[in-house]
């Protein structure tokens, strides 16, 4: 399975994805699993979460970093403060 890649883009970057036109959704504090159907792309706007992979290691994502998800993965997020984040689903 392929990895979760983090890496922080600038804006002319962001702007030609098109990323801030991606439905936004944010939540709160909390702990829970998750497991991904398909590819996700995030871009995150606040907050802060640790994902820790069922079979690896946990890594923290925070304000500023483009997020990929790989299809296939499952992890648990743990969110404090608040994350809102721009997402888009799929590999197009």
């Amino acid at each position: 399975m392929s990895e979760v890649t983090v890496r922080q883009p600038d804006r002319d970057e962001l702007e030609e994805m098109e990323v801030f036109a991606w439905p936004v959704w944010e939540k709160g504090p909390s702990s829970f699993p998750w497991s991904y159907g398909e590819q996700e792309v995030c871009y995150i706007l606040e907050g802060i979460a640790t994902i820790t992979p069922d079979d690896g290691e946990p890594m923290t994502i925070q304000a500023g970093d483009l997020v990929t998800f790989p299809k296939g993965l499952a992890c648990t997020w743990e969110i404090q403060p608040l994350v809102r984040k721009h997402y888009r689903l799929g590999n197009d």
